[in-house]
């Protein structure tokens, strides 16, 4: 369904002689119009952190950015964190050490590199989303689904290490807010709730000017090198 639209009434006073001594004072209801409240959700370019997330049965280190949420009632603003990028695995190299002829392993060195496919705008330098409608709420866990340049999209709230990829996504945001996502959530209903109305709810990505085509990860999930395009 479509958010429903909120009536605007305002209180207004009428003056309204009876006679020329008595003038009596009438309240009346004004419809200043339809009035639709709007939570907004911005995934900007500025990258502000990294978290360790489990993909491929291997934690590894992946960057995050700023994900700011408000809405045009409270106008309150929070501030979270939120990965840009959709990680796979290619492939492990290892480098062996100057005494590895002789069977020492401990000086060789082993990298794992992973492919990135994210989701950017491709036409405008900002990209906007209606989501609305595709909001699920499903015990602790919150998603929202987008398509774009014949892309499926998911953003994704929650536990981390809980977080499985559908089938049908191509790409996906996860956001960080070191409460599980309880705190993203609970911030999601509190404005719903305030809103009284199903409320719309916009998503805008801020396109990166410099994406990563591949990470490169040491024996202990850390970046060790970032290829761009």
């Amino acid at each position: 369904m479509s958010p429903l639209p909120e009536l605007n009434l305002n209180l207004g006073i009428s003056k309204n002689s009876s006679s020329e001594n008595e003038r009596d004072e009438i309240i009346v209801r004004t419809d200043s119009g339809l009035r639709k409240h709007t939570i907004s959700m911005i995934i900007s370019d500025q990258e502000v952190g990294k978290v360790h997330l489990k993909i491929n049965n291997r934690e590894i280190e992946v960057p995050t950015y700023k994900l700011t949420v408000t809405d045009d009632k409270t106008n309150e603003t929070e501030a979270y964190q939120v990965t840009r990028d959709t990680l796979s695995f290619v492939k492990t190299t290892t480098k062996k050490g100057f005494l590895s002829f002789l069977g020492i392993k401990r000086f060789d060195k082993t990298s794992f590199l992973y492919e990135n496919i994210a989701y950017e705008p491709l036409w405008e330098s900002v990209e906007k989303f209606d989501i609305s409608r595709h909001r699920r709420l499903d015990q602790d866990k919150l998603t929202y689904q987008l398509s774009g340049n014949g892309q499926n999209v998911m953003l994704y709230s929650g536990n981390i290490n809980e977080f499985e990829k559908p089938d049908l996504v191509t790409q996906y945001f996860i956001i960080v807010d070191n409460n599980d996502g309880k705190s993203f959530i609970g911030d999601i209903l509190y404005r719903e709730k305030f809103l009284k109305l199903t409320p719309k709810v916009e998503l805008q990505i801020i396109r990166r000017s410099n994406v990563a085509k591949n990470f490169e990860y040491d024996d202990k999930g850390n970046i060790k090198r970032t290829i761009y395009f």
